[in-house]
């Protein structure tokens, strides 16, 4: 069976000493992330990577001794706010690419900034008078 779309990147989760004796396995697209775990049952969850607005990279004692690191991802995405991409190989080199297709993926929904932020909150932006968001 042949994919519509070809993978950008895919890893395993990496477990004792680095080794990718995981059911977890991550997919990257120039669309979305994937990760798919499980042996028996397995699941897929999936994040739009225009969606994605913060990176966070871990990089513990032990996943750094062999060359692995976490990255947490946070989205707008409802059933997955945190992504975690725990313990793969290159993760600087997997950040700048997540970071390459997220940006590409922003300019084709020309989504920045506050559209994935939601309601500003102080209402900066407003050239109203001063009533009109007091309005019950």
């Amino acid at each position: 069976m042949k994919a519509d779309f070809e993978y950008l990147w895919t890893d395993k989760k990496r477990t004792i000493f680095g080794l990718p004796l995981s059911f977890t396995r991550y997919f990257l697209t120039e669309t979305k992330l994937i990760t798919r775990s499980g042996f028996f049952n397995i699941v897929e969850d999936e994040i739009e990577l225009y969606r994605i607005y913060d990176k966070k990279l871990f990089l513990p004692l032990g996943q750094r001794m062999f060359g692995c690191g976490t990255i947490s991802l946070h989205s707008k995405d409802i059933d997955t706010p945190i992504k975690e991409i725990k313990a793969v190989k290159k993760p600087r080199n997997v950040v700048e690419l997540i970071d390459k297709y997220v940006n590409i993926q922003r300019d084709k929904y020309h989504t920045r900034g506050r559209d994935l932020y939601g309601n500003l909150s102080d209402n900066d932006d407003c050239n109203c008078d001063e009533n009109c968001h007091n309005e019950e």
